[in-house]
């Protein structure tokens, strides 16, 4: 039974978020809670993942699109046990492991879970293991019980325990890997709360455990990993690990990041070794920089944007959908937004790419060589040429493209006219 399928609970609202948003689609480092769970489950090669939507299940399934999820709409919410139970007709002829998880909790590590299948798998006999850490403060996470062999017996939730119960530290994640054939019919016997109706699957391992099968429990050596998102806290929180992931892995692989905790780059952003980002610099999702380059400070990188080699962005610098070429500069207070920029070309200060015409986006491509006067406007479509110069303050209108080797000045900009201390910018 090597095969694994997995369901991922994501249909509640998050009432503790404070939020119109579902909660699954809050972001931690520029990417939806819900992302990093399905990406670890595809890492580590689960063959089918059953996404359980509720609220806002269109907004969910639409930032999803591409992804091989199936979605199933929870309906009538009634519980985390009901929300599993309707998974169990796509699920009838399983013959593998079924993994349970929640849709928030963006920490779980591909390593952690290829641990916690490796559990279920030590002994034929456990019919489901619960992911389990121990914390100093458990909070109101449900506590883990145990019996004298170390079996799982039962988990009580917070809100339910007694005073010897609450001094328990180890908790319940959340996260589970049962026989699909044994969960599915101990769901049947769930009775819903007394309190508000709902039905536990935290039952499910009372149940289990009441007939006599065997129940393990892996305990999760990083606690961190197994914390969900509940609140604005716990998404700073995860924010701040997940960042600091990110961080320590481009170090590892020869990035200078000159102070760290004054810096913020999101997941899924490529830079090479022997760059320096230097502090308080944004970086988005989707940016790509190559080696030896240098960002920062205070520069804001949005996704889409290419650094080659060599190529510098500086003060106060936003770029967004922009390619900047080997040894080129973007050092002080310019916006570059939807352009092509060639090798070795200088962007002086102040200069902005006015790409937004009010109903479209338009480029603007700049070749090899050219350079910028500081305070430069370049308005969408336009081109500047090879070894192209603006004088400061130009604006170059839409369509009005400057030829190679030719300077402009003014406003509208216009071709400098020789004898008037300009030479011939060929090279």
């Amino acid at each position: 039974m090597d095969k694994i399928a997995a369901v991922v609970l994501a249909a509640g609202k998050g009432t503790r978020m404070v939020s119109d948003k579902v909660k699954v689609l809050h972001t931690v480092c520029g990417k939806p809670l819900l992302h990093y769970v399905i990406r670890s489950l595809q890492a580590v090669g689960v063959e089918s993942i059953y996404a359980v939507v509720g609220y806002q299940s269109d907004e969910v399934e639409d930032a999803f699109k591409g992804e091989s999820v199936f979605w199933v709409n929870h309906g009538d919410q009634r519980g985390t046990a009901h929300a599993l139970s309707v998974t169990e007709s796509m699920l009838n002829d399983w013959d593998g492991l079924l993994l349970v998880l929640c849709g928030d909790t963006p920490l779980l590590t591909p390593e952690l879970l290829r641990k916690f299948i490796a559990k279920h798998k030590e002994n034929k006999d456990t019919v489901a293991t619960v992911l389990t850490t121990v914390l100093d403060d458990p909070n109101a996470y449900g506590r883990i019980i145990r019996d004298e062999n170390g079996n799982v017996t039962a988990i009580v939730e917070n809100a339910e325990a007694d005073k010897s119960q609450k001094e328990i530290k180890e908790i319940n994640s959340g996260a589970y890997v049962f026989n699909p054939d044994e969960v599915f019919r101990a769901l049947k016997r769930v009775k819903p709360n007394k309190k508000n109706g709902e039905y536990y699957l935290t039952d499910v391992i009372k149940i289990l455990a009441s007939e006599g099968k065997q129940v393990a429990g892996y305990i999760a050596p990083a606690p961190e990993e197994c914390l969900g998102v509940n609140t604005r806290d716990d998404l700073f929180n995860a924010n701040k690990i997940m960042s600091g992931r990110i961080m320590n892995e481009l170090m590892r692989k020869g990035v200078t990041i000159v102070y760290p905790a004054n810096t913020y780059i999101e997941t899924d952003v490529s830079i090479g070794r022997d760059t320096v980002i230097y502090p308080f610099t944004v970086i988005n999702s989707g940016v790509v920089i190559g080696k030896n380059c240098e960002v920062g400070p205070f520069s804001h990188l949005r996704s889409g944007t290419v650094l080659a080699d060599y190529a510098e962005v500086g003060n106060f610098t936003e770029t967004k959908k922009t390619h900047l070429g080997r040894h080129s500069k973007a050092k002080h207070l310019s916006y570059l937004g939807d352009a092509i920029i060639g090798d070795d070309v200088n962007i002086g200060a102040g200069t902005i790419t006015a790409n937004y015409d009010g109903k479209k986006k338009h480029q603007t491509v700049i070749e090899d060589g050219a350079s910028t006067g500081s305070g430069t406007i370049l308005v969408a479509p336009v081109k500047m040429g090879k070894n192209a110069e603006t004088g400061a303050g130009a604006v170059v209108p839409k369509g009005k493209n400057v030829p190679d080797n030719t300077t402009v000045v003014g406003i509208p900009a216009v071709p400098l006219k020789k004898g008037k201390g300009t030479k011939d910018k060929r090279r």
